[in-house]
């Protein structure tokens, strides 16, 4: 009984962490192009750090057959990217006022975000 209370509380500390508690790393982007893989269900990096007032290129790279990967959407931006297979695509992003600016596939089960500040 004692056993079943504590592995109990053990999956709740870790739901409460999972759900709240967790933070993303954030990648930053320097003066390199940045390298997005679309790769097992997700983006990797998924949070990216741009300074504002900046522009940057993200280069996304899809190594996920999923037809769900195939576009990266960034609605706040108006951008609409078609990534094909095992090819290299690179999207310009202008300078940005300080913000999150979320990116995702067109069913947003893949998504990511831009946080600029």
């Amino acid at each position: 009984m004692v056993l079943v209370n504590l592995i109990g509380a053990a999956l709740i500390g870790l739901i409460i962490w999972w759900f709240w508690l967790y933070k993303p790393r954030e990648t930053s982007i320097n003066d390199d192009n940045l390298i997005v893989t679309v790769e097992n269900g997700s983006y990797f990096p998924a949070h990216i750090k741009l300074p504002k007032n900046q522009a940057a290129v993200i280069t996304f790279l899809r190594k996920d057959p999923s037809p769900c990967a195939e576009v990266v959407m960034i609605p706040k931006l108006d951008i609409n990217e078609t990534l094909p297979l095992d090819k290299p695509i690179s999207i310009e992003i202008p300078g940005l006022k300080a913000g999150e600016y979320a990116f995702h596939c067109q069913m947003q089960m893949y998504r990511g975000v831009l946080n600029v500040g």
